[in-house]
């Protein structure tokens, strides 16, 4: 009997893109994975010109992403351009599959809209405003091909933030993000013939203004899911109850939760965290800040380079 797969000779793996150290790798960098876990685990700051070489490089990986082609492109070429394109080729390939996934085009438009839905800051992903007579229950069904297409991650939110967070988990209640952040760059800027003279060359530079800090937040969830994190947030009224606090992501660790805020530019600021912990000072281990400049610490809060979000 030849050709027969026996099932304990099977193993079933689930492939993202490439994650920060296979780009690294892939673009020539050997020695950068090993330094910046050395810095991690030993918790100081890595200095003005390295911070700044490690900040250029991981925005290199937000704009370039890691679609095997993209970054084939990047090393033949060094050409943004000619990686714009390919990344149009492989978003035109999503489309289409995102039409077998329902033909009707909900899947589609909810993938197209999703730049727009987190520059919104509604705290959710809306789906009545991008489909007609449509809410999330509706398109339950379809949100789950999606995912299961792995061209998006979901991060749902967490009624009872505790660390069983699967436990109150709302599932018509998410923020919805390109699986690729690359992709989701180009996404954004679509509807220019080139997406370099919008955003490529003030990202690279660290010129990126804070409307557009949604770009870190899916790199953060991109990045998080790589490591095996499932994605929660977590949501709460102010005080006056006219705006809600948010908690970008939660982290389940040990018996304890870690609750992560995202910052698109330096600023040390963190009131959400601030709230949230105590609210519930029981339930908090670490309390980190992602941000874009070097590690230190605030109080109680840790001020992590994005970076160090794979280690997290």
């Amino acid at each position: 009997m030849e050709n027969i797969v026996i099932p304990s000779e099977e193993t079933r793996l689930t492939l993202y893109p490439m994650d920060y150290d296979e780009f690294c790798w892939a673009i020539g960098d050997t020695v950068s994975s090993d330094f910046l876990r050395q810095a991690f685990e030993m918790k100081h700051e890595a200095g003005n010109a390295v911070h700044r070489k490690w900040m250029r490089d991981l925005r290199l990986y937000m704009l370039i992403g890691g679609m095997p082609q993209a970054v084939d492109a990047y090393n033949k070429t060094n050409n943004l351009q000619e990686v714009d394109n390919i990344k149009r080729e492989i978003l035109q390939l999503y489309d289409d599959d995102l039409y077998k996934i329902d033909s009707t085009g909900r899947a589609s438009q909810l993938f197209a809209a999703i730049p727009g839905q987190l520059g919104n800051n509604a705290g959710r992903y809306q789906v009545s405003s991008v489909l007609e007579n449509q809410n999330a229950e509706r398109v339950s069904s379809v949100v789950a091909d999606m995912v299961d297409s792995m061209v998006i991650n979901l991060s749902y939110h967490a009624n009872d933030p505790n660390v069983g967070l699967g436990m109150s988990k709302d599932l018509y209640r998410y923020k919805m993000f390109v699986g690729d952040t690359g992709l989701f760059v180009t996404l954004a800027f679509k509807d220019k013939s080139y997406t370099e003279n919008l955003v490529y060359q003030k990202l690279l530079n660290d010129k990126l203004n804070a409307n557009l800090g949604y770009v870190y937040e899916n790199l953060v969830a991109q990045m998080l899911k790589a490591n095996g994190n499932e994605l929660f947030y977590y949501t709460f009224p102010t005080e006056n109850g006219k705006h809600n606090y948010e908690i970008d992501f939660l982290l389940s660790r040990g018996n304890k939760l870690c609750p992560i805020e995202v910052k698109s530019s330096g600023y040390r600021t963190h009131k959400s965290l601030d709230v949230f912990c105590e609210k519930y000072s029981s339930r908090i281990s670490d309390r980190i800040l992602l941000y874009t400049k070097d590690y230190q610490n605030d109080g109680e809060t840790t001020c992590m380079p994005v970076y160090f979000t794979q280690f997290l």
